[in-house]
Protein backbone atom coordinates (compact mmCIF):
# COMPACT_ATOMS: atom_id res chain seq x y z
CA UNK A 1 0.00 0.00 0.00
CA UNK A 2 1.35 3.69 -0.59
CA UNK A 3 -0.63 6.51 -1.64
CA UNK A 4 -3.83 6.25 0.62
CA UNK A 5 -5.53 9.77 -0.47
CA UNK A 6 -4.55 12.93 -2.17
CA UNK A 7 -6.44 15.77 -2.55
CA UNK A 8 -7.01 19.58 -2.63
CA UNK A 9 -9.22 21.63 -0.24
CA UNK A 10 -10.93 24.64 -0.42
CA UNK A 11 -12.62 26.55 2.42
CA UNK A 12 -13.30 23.67 4.20
CA UNK A 13 -14.53 21.35 1.11
CA UNK A 14 -12.74 18.69 -1.46
CA UNK A 15 -12.15 19.78 -4.26
CA UNK A 16 -10.56 17.26 -6.90
CA UNK A 17 -7.59 14.15 -6.32
CA UNK A 18 -4.18 15.39 -7.05
CA UNK A 19 -1.13 13.52 -7.82
CA UNK A 20 2.12 13.86 -5.38
CA UNK A 21 4.42 15.35 -7.75
CA UNK A 22 1.64 17.88 -8.83
CA UNK A 23 2.79 21.40 -7.63
CA UNK A 24 -0.09 24.03 -6.72
CA UNK A 25 0.08 27.32 -5.81
CA UNK A 26 -2.39 28.42 -3.15
CA UNK A 27 -2.63 31.69 -1.46
CA UNK A 28 -1.47 32.81 1.63
CA UNK A 29 -4.78 32.79 3.89
CA UNK A 30 -4.45 29.08 3.99
CA UNK A 31 -8.11 28.49 2.29
CA UNK A 32 -6.68 26.13 0.12
CA UNK A 33 -4.02 22.93 1.08
CA UNK A 34 -3.58 19.79 -0.24
CA UNK A 35 -3.64 16.54 2.44
CA UNK A 36 -1.45 13.76 1.28
CA UNK A 37 -1.60 10.50 3.26
CA UNK A 38 0.82 7.72 2.32
CA UNK A 39 1.21 4.23 3.97
CA UNK A 40 4.70 2.13 4.39
CA UNK A 41 5.68 4.66 0.74
CA UNK A 42 8.82 3.64 -1.61
CA UNK A 43 11.97 5.55 -1.65
CA UNK A 44 10.47 6.64 -5.10
CA UNK A 45 7.89 8.13 -3.46
CA UNK A 46 9.13 9.99 -0.87
CA UNK A 47 11.87 11.30 -3.02
CA UNK A 48 8.84 12.90 -5.70
CA UNK A 49 6.95 14.36 -2.42
CA UNK A 50 10.85 15.78 -1.42
CA UNK A 51 11.20 17.59 -4.62
CA UNK A 52 7.81 18.86 -4.99
CA UNK A 53 7.48 20.18 -1.66
CA UNK A 54 10.98 21.27 -0.91
CA UNK A 55 11.14 18.56 2.20
CA UNK A 56 13.91 18.56 4.35
CA UNK A 57 15.97 15.50 3.83
CA UNK A 58 16.94 14.58 7.75
CA UNK A 59 13.05 14.82 7.58
CA UNK A 60 12.47 12.70 4.46
CA UNK A 61 15.04 9.71 6.02
CA UNK A 62 13.13 10.26 9.43
CA UNK A 63 10.09 8.97 7.60
CA UNK A 64 11.86 6.45 5.49
CA UNK A 65 12.68 4.61 8.71
CA UNK A 66 10.00 4.52 10.43
CA UNK A 67 11.44 4.12 13.90
CA UNK A 68 11.50 7.63 15.44
CA UNK A 69 10.22 8.33 18.70
CA UNK A 70 7.95 11.12 18.85
CA UNK A 71 9.07 14.22 18.20
CA UNK A 72 8.96 17.87 16.52
CA UNK A 73 11.75 19.50 13.88
CA UNK A 74 11.52 22.74 12.63
CA UNK A 75 12.81 22.66 9.06
CA UNK A 76 12.20 27.05 7.87
CA UNK A 77 8.69 27.33 7.68
CA UNK A 78 8.07 23.92 7.64
CA UNK A 79 7.51 21.02 10.58
CA UNK A 80 8.04 17.80 10.76
CA UNK A 81 6.27 15.98 13.73
CA UNK A 82 6.44 11.73 14.50
CA UNK A 83 3.81 10.48 16.27
CA UNK A 84 3.50 6.70 17.87
CA UNK A 85 1.11 4.62 16.94
CA UNK A 86 -0.17 1.59 19.45
CA UNK A 87 -2.18 -1.68 18.91
CA UNK A 88 -2.74 -4.58 21.33
CA UNK A 89 -1.65 -7.69 19.29
CA UNK A 90 -2.14 -10.96 21.15
CA UNK A 91 -1.20 -9.54 24.73
CA UNK A 92 1.65 -7.70 23.47
CA UNK A 93 1.50 -3.58 22.84
CA UNK A 94 3.08 -3.28 18.73
CA UNK A 95 4.16 -0.14 17.97
CA UNK A 96 3.48 1.79 14.62
CA UNK A 97 4.64 5.76 13.55
CA UNK A 98 2.74 8.33 11.69
CA UNK A 99 5.39 10.63 10.28
CA UNK A 100 4.01 14.35 9.39
CA UNK A 101 5.26 17.12 6.93
CA UNK A 102 3.48 20.31 7.90
CA UNK A 103 3.74 23.34 5.25
CA UNK A 104 1.66 26.56 4.73
CA UNK A 105 -0.84 24.69 2.31
CA UNK A 106 0.24 20.99 2.28
CA UNK A 107 0.18 18.48 4.86
CA UNK A 108 1.81 15.07 3.97
CA UNK A 109 1.54 12.22 6.56
CA UNK A 110 3.65 9.05 5.97
CA UNK A 111 2.49 5.91 8.02
CA UNK A 112 4.30 2.84 9.08
CA UNK A 113 3.06 -0.12 10.53
CA UNK A 114 -0.16 1.36 11.66
CA UNK A 115 -3.27 -0.51 11.62
CA UNK A 116 -5.76 2.47 12.33
CA UNK A 117 -6.18 4.13 8.67
CA UNK A 118 -7.00 7.49 8.44
CA UNK A 119 -10.28 7.34 6.27
CA UNK A 120 -12.58 7.43 8.37
CA UNK A 121 -11.02 10.93 10.11
CA UNK A 122 -10.99 12.37 6.70
CA UNK A 123 -14.48 11.75 6.28
CA UNK A 124 -15.29 13.18 9.87
CA UNK A 125 -13.43 15.97 8.81
CA UNK A 126 -14.85 16.80 5.54
CA UNK A 127 -18.75 16.32 6.95
CA UNK A 128 -17.46 19.45 9.01
CA UNK A 129 -16.43 21.98 6.98
CA UNK A 130 -16.21 25.13 9.05
CA UNK A 131 -13.57 23.03 11.03
CA UNK A 132 -11.99 21.90 8.14
CA UNK A 133 -11.58 25.53 6.41
CA UNK A 134 -9.12 26.22 9.60
CA UNK A 135 -6.38 24.88 7.37
CA UNK A 136 -3.56 22.24 8.21
CA UNK A 137 -3.10 23.24 11.90
CA UNK A 138 -6.36 22.11 12.63
CA UNK A 139 -5.45 18.99 10.11
CA UNK A 140 -2.62 18.18 12.36
CA UNK A 141 -4.78 18.30 15.65
CA UNK A 142 -6.81 16.02 14.19
CA UNK A 143 -4.19 13.18 13.68
CA UNK A 144 -2.44 13.65 16.81
CA UNK A 145 -5.81 13.80 18.75
CA UNK A 146 -6.69 10.73 16.46
CA UNK A 147 -3.61 9.00 17.10
CA UNK A 148 -3.95 9.86 21.02
CA UNK A 149 -7.27 8.31 21.25
CA UNK A 150 -6.03 5.22 20.08
CA UNK A 151 -4.01 4.60 23.11
CA UNK A 152 -7.16 4.59 25.82
CA UNK A 153 -8.76 1.51 24.42
CA UNK A 154 -5.27 -0.36 25.24
CA UNK A 155 -4.80 0.98 28.57
CA UNK A 156 -8.43 -0.09 29.49
CA UNK A 157 -8.28 -3.40 28.11
CA UNK A 158 -4.92 -3.95 30.14
CA UNK A 159 -6.73 -2.03 33.36
CA UNK A 160 -9.08 -4.84 33.12
CA UNK A 161 -7.00 -7.80 32.99
CA UNK A 162 -4.34 -6.31 35.84
CA UNK A 163 -8.03 -5.88 38.26
CA UNK A 164 -8.77 -9.36 36.90
CA UNK A 165 -5.61 -10.81 38.36
CA UNK A 166 -5.77 -8.47 41.64
CA UNK A 167 -8.86 -10.70 42.46
CA UNK A 168 -7.06 -13.58 42.11
CA UNK A 169 -4.80 -12.52 44.15
CA UNK A 170 -6.75 -12.14 46.78
CA UNK A 171 -8.06 -15.56 46.68
CA UNK A 172 -5.72 -18.27 45.29
CA UNK A 173 -1.46 -17.86 45.22
CA UNK A 174 -0.83 -16.79 42.02
CA UNK A 175 0.67 -19.17 39.54
CA UNK A 176 3.63 -19.28 37.26
CA UNK A 177 1.99 -18.15 34.26
CA UNK A 178 -0.03 -15.18 36.23
CA UNK A 179 3.05 -14.14 37.54
CA UNK A 180 5.20 -14.03 34.22
CA UNK A 181 1.91 -12.57 33.00
CA UNK A 182 2.76 -9.81 35.55
CA UNK A 183 6.20 -9.10 34.76
CA UNK A 184 5.18 -9.05 31.18
CA UNK A 185 2.85 -5.97 31.69
CA UNK A 186 4.82 -4.08 33.75
CA UNK A 187 7.43 -4.05 30.76
CA UNK A 188 5.12 -3.41 28.13
CA UNK A 189 3.87 -0.46 30.19
CA UNK A 190 7.16 0.75 30.94
CA UNK A 191 7.58 0.73 27.13
CA UNK A 192 4.52 2.53 26.63
CA UNK A 193 5.89 5.34 29.05
CA UNK A 194 8.66 6.25 26.74
CA UNK A 195 6.08 6.83 23.91
CA UNK A 196 3.98 8.55 26.31
CA UNK A 197 6.50 11.09 27.79
CA UNK A 198 7.70 12.13 24.04
CA UNK A 199 4.15 12.39 22.73
CA UNK A 200 3.66 14.62 25.84
CA UNK A 201 6.63 17.34 25.00
CA UNK A 202 5.32 17.52 21.33
CA UNK A 203 1.41 18.46 22.06
CA UNK A 204 3.44 20.85 24.87
CA UNK A 205 5.43 22.55 22.38
CA UNK A 206 2.84 22.78 20.25
CA UNK A 207 0.62 24.67 22.64
CA UNK A 208 3.71 26.97 23.96
CA UNK A 209 5.66 27.88 21.38
CA UNK A 210 5.45 29.66 18.10
CA UNK A 211 5.55 27.25 15.15
CA UNK A 212 5.61 28.10 11.36
CA UNK A 213 1.70 26.93 10.40
CA UNK A 214 0.24 26.79 13.67
CA UNK A 215 -2.02 30.01 14.32
CA UNK A 216 -3.06 30.62 18.10
CA UNK A 217 -5.98 30.32 17.45
CA UNK A 218 -5.02 26.44 17.03
CA UNK A 219 -3.41 26.09 19.77
CA UNK A 220 -7.01 25.55 22.43
CA UNK A 221 -6.86 21.62 20.45
CA UNK A 222 -3.42 21.05 21.16
CA UNK A 223 -3.71 21.89 24.06
CA UNK A 224 -6.75 19.45 24.35
CA UNK A 225 -4.25 16.74 23.27
CA UNK A 226 -2.00 17.16 25.67
CA UNK A 227 -4.15 16.59 28.38
CA UNK A 228 -5.27 13.30 26.37
CA UNK A 229 -1.83 11.67 26.45
CA UNK A 230 -1.50 12.98 30.33
CA UNK A 231 -4.72 11.07 31.37
CA UNK A 232 -2.94 8.12 29.49
CA UNK A 233 0.16 8.81 31.40
CA UNK A 234 -1.72 8.73 34.60
CA UNK A 235 -3.34 5.53 33.91
CA UNK A 236 -0.47 3.87 33.44
CA UNK A 237 1.60 4.94 36.34
CA UNK A 238 -1.59 3.97 37.93
CA UNK A 239 -1.34 0.52 36.38
CA UNK A 240 2.24 0.17 37.46
CA UNK A 241 1.78 0.99 41.36
CA UNK A 242 -1.23 -1.59 40.86
CA UNK A 243 0.95 -4.30 38.99
CA UNK A 244 3.75 -3.94 41.75
CA UNK A 245 1.11 -3.54 44.80
CA UNK A 246 0.09 -6.96 43.48
CA UNK A 247 3.07 -8.66 43.55
CA UNK A 248 3.82 -7.26 47.26
CA UNK A 249 0.48 -8.76 48.49
CA UNK A 250 0.91 -11.74 46.61
CA UNK A 251 4.12 -12.25 48.44
CA UNK A 252 2.30 -11.48 51.95
CA UNK A 253 -0.39 -13.36 51.32
CA UNK A 254 2.12 -16.59 50.69
CA UNK A 255 3.33 -15.63 53.55
CA UNK A 256 0.63 -15.47 56.05
CA UNK A 257 -0.65 -18.77 54.22
CA UNK A 258 3.02 -19.92 54.90
CA UNK A 259 2.84 -18.66 58.80
CA UNK A 260 -0.15 -19.83 59.44
CA UNK A 261 0.50 -23.91 58.10
CA UNK A 262 3.65 -23.54 60.19
CA UNK A 263 1.72 -22.78 63.55
CA UNK A 264 -0.83 -25.39 62.53
CA UNK A 265 2.10 -27.88 61.78
CA UNK A 266 3.73 -26.97 65.22
CA UNK A 267 0.48 -27.56 67.55
CA UNK A 268 -0.06 -30.92 65.93
CA UNK A 269 3.30 -31.81 66.63
CA UNK A 270 3.52 -30.27 70.39
CA UNK A 271 -0.21 -32.71 70.83
CA UNK A 272 1.68 -35.96 69.20
CA UNK A 273 4.74 -35.14 71.21
CA UNK A 274 3.07 -36.44 74.48
CA UNK A 275 2.44 -39.43 73.64
CA UNK A 276 5.13 -40.00 71.57
CA UNK A 277 6.98 -39.22 74.75
CA UNK A 278 5.43 -41.29 76.99
CA UNK A 279 4.94 -44.80 75.01
CA UNK A 280 8.65 -43.86 73.96
CA UNK A 281 9.94 -43.85 77.76
CA UNK A 282 7.12 -47.45 78.49
CA UNK A 283 8.75 -48.70 74.89
CA UNK A 284 12.04 -49.22 76.66
CA UNK A 285 13.35 -52.75 77.51
CA UNK A 286 14.33 -52.17 81.50
CA UNK A 287 13.34 -54.64 83.87
CA UNK A 288 12.44 -51.93 86.73
CA UNK A 289 10.24 -49.14 85.70
CA UNK A 290 7.46 -47.58 88.22
CA UNK A 291 4.15 -48.73 86.91
CA UNK A 292 4.95 -51.89 85.34
CA UNK A 293 3.65 -53.96 87.93
CA UNK A 294 0.15 -52.00 88.33
CA UNK A 295 -3.57 -52.99 87.35
CA UNK A 296 -4.41 -49.77 86.13
CA UNK A 297 -1.34 -48.29 85.37
CA UNK A 298 -1.65 -48.66 81.18
CA UNK A 299 -5.40 -46.52 82.07
CA UNK A 300 -4.09 -44.20 83.97
CA UNK A 301 -1.70 -43.55 81.21
CA UNK A 302 -3.80 -43.27 78.43
CA UNK A 303 -6.11 -40.96 80.43
CA UNK A 304 -2.87 -38.49 81.16
CA UNK A 305 -2.12 -38.49 77.67
CA UNK A 306 -6.20 -37.85 76.68
CA UNK A 307 -6.09 -34.73 79.49
CA UNK A 308 -2.62 -33.37 78.24
CA UNK A 309 -3.56 -33.39 74.77
CA UNK A 310 -6.79 -32.31 75.21
CA UNK A 311 -5.51 -29.30 77.12
CA UNK A 312 -2.73 -28.60 74.97
CA UNK A 313 -5.34 -28.58 72.03
CA UNK A 314 -7.65 -26.14 73.42
CA UNK A 315 -5.06 -23.97 74.19
CA UNK A 316 -4.11 -23.90 70.51
CA UNK A 317 -7.26 -23.55 69.11
CA UNK A 318 -7.80 -20.53 71.92
CA UNK A 319 -4.61 -19.07 70.57
CA UNK A 320 -5.75 -19.36 66.86
CA UNK A 321 -3.27 -21.83 65.61
CA UNK A 322 -5.20 -24.62 65.51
Amino acid sequence: MTVVAAYLYRHGARVRPVAIGEKIDCPQDKSEFMWIGIADPTDEELQTLQNTYDLHPLAVEDARKGDQLPKIDVYGDQLFVVARTARLDADTLTYGETAIFVGHSHLISVRHGSARGHSELREHLEAAPALLMHGVDYVLHSILDFVVDGYLPLVETIEDEVLSMEQRALDNFLNRDEVNRIFTLRRELIRFQRVLGPMSEVAGKLVRLDLPSIDDDAKPYFSDVLDHVRRVQVMVDGLREVLSSVVEFSHLMEQQRTGAITRQLAGWAAILAVPTAIAGIYGMNFEYMPELQSRYGYFVVLGVIAIVCTTLYLRFKRARWL
